[in-house]
């Protein structure tokens, strides 16, 4: 009757053990995978970026539609970044623009938010259509110039979009 006892105490003991190593399995491999963001994030700091894709099939791919932008700006360009490429007239300046504006947790391509305040000037009829990947996300997003903010939005992505009105040539 004595051994029953240590035996029957041994396997609660056991059990927690293996529960306990197998939880901290779970949270060191979580720990280690790095979110797509963070490859972009990591881009240009000097910090290691952990398998940030480089020339494989994950490789940032966009693809860049322009239209009514006027001044040989319309058209279709094929974008890659890291190395930069494609067709697009600048790919360094549009993968740059990118890379800046990459923050983690953020969305560089949503659209502004809804029941903002924007201001009442029309920035002509240009609109722009990108797809693809960036950072390892999907990317399916409309722009045009209707409003103050949808302005500020297409300038902050030049060069990726063309320079329009005031602001052709400068990069921002």
């Amino acid at each position: 009757m004595l051994r029953a006892t240590p035996r029957a105490t041994a396997r609660p003991v056991l059990r927690r053990l293996l529960v306990g190593a197998a939880a901290s399995v779970a949270v060191a491999g979580s720990l280690t995978a790095a979110p797509p963001a963070a490859y972009a994030q990591a881009e240009g700091t000097g910090l290691p970026s952990p398998a940030r894709p480089g020339a494989g099939p994950d490789r940032d791919h966009l693809t860049v539609t322009v239209r009514n932008a006027g001044g040989g700006a319309d058209g279709t360009f094929e974008l890659y970044c890291n190395p930069d490429g494609g067709s697009h007239p600048d790919p360094g300046g549009a993968c740059a623009a990118l890379e800046r504006d990459t923050r983690w947790g953020q969305d560089v391509f949503a659209a502004p938010s809804e029941g903002g305040f924007c201001t009442m000037q029309y920035g002509g009829p240009a609109t722009a259509h990108v797809t693809g990947t960036w950072a390892g996300r999907p990317v399916d997003a409309t722009y045009d110039r209707r409003d103050g903010c949808q302005i500020s939005r297409w300038d902050r992505l030049v060069p990726l979009l063309p320079a329009m009105g005031g602001n052709r040539g400068a990069r921002v």
